[in-house]
C-alpha cells in the first residue's frame, strides 16, 4: 500500500513546494514611493479644495496619500511621511499644506 501511496505524496509536496516560493527579483526592482514634499504645492494655497485640485495637488506633492482637512475634523496624531494634509476653510479653500 505505501508504494501507492508514494507518487502522490512525491506529486503533493511537488505542489507544495510551488505555493511556497516567492518572486523576489520584482520585489527588489520595484521604487521605493517617493516621500511627500509639502513645498512643492504651496502654490495650491488659496484655491478651491475639489476633487480634481485635491489629486493634482497630491500627485504634485508626491504623497501617497491625502487627507482633507475641514474646521473641526477630528484627525489621528499618526504620523505618515507619504501622506499629505490639505487643510481647508469654511468656504473649502486651501490655508495650509503639510506632510505627515
Amino acid at each position: 500500500m505505501s508504494a501507492r501511496l508514494f507518487p502522490i505524496g512525491l506529486l503533493l509536496l511537488v505542489a507544495l513546494t510551488g505555493c511556497g516560493s516567492r518572486d523576489t527579483a520584482s520585489e527588489q526592482a520595484a521604487e521605493p514611493p517617493s516621500e511627500c514634499t509639502a513645498e512643492a504645492v504651496q502654490t495650491m494655497l488659496g484655491q478651491f479644495a475639489s476633487a480634481e485640485t485635491v489629486e493634482q495637488t497630491r500627485l504634485q506633492a508626491g504623497a501617497e496619500k491625502v487627507r482633507v482637512l475641514a474646521p473641526g475634523d477630528a484627525a489621528t496624531m499618526d504620523y505618515n511621511p507619504q501622506r499629505l494634509n490639505i487643510d481647508i476653510d469654511e468656504s473649502e479653500a486651501i490655508i495650509r499644506l503639510t506632510c505627515g
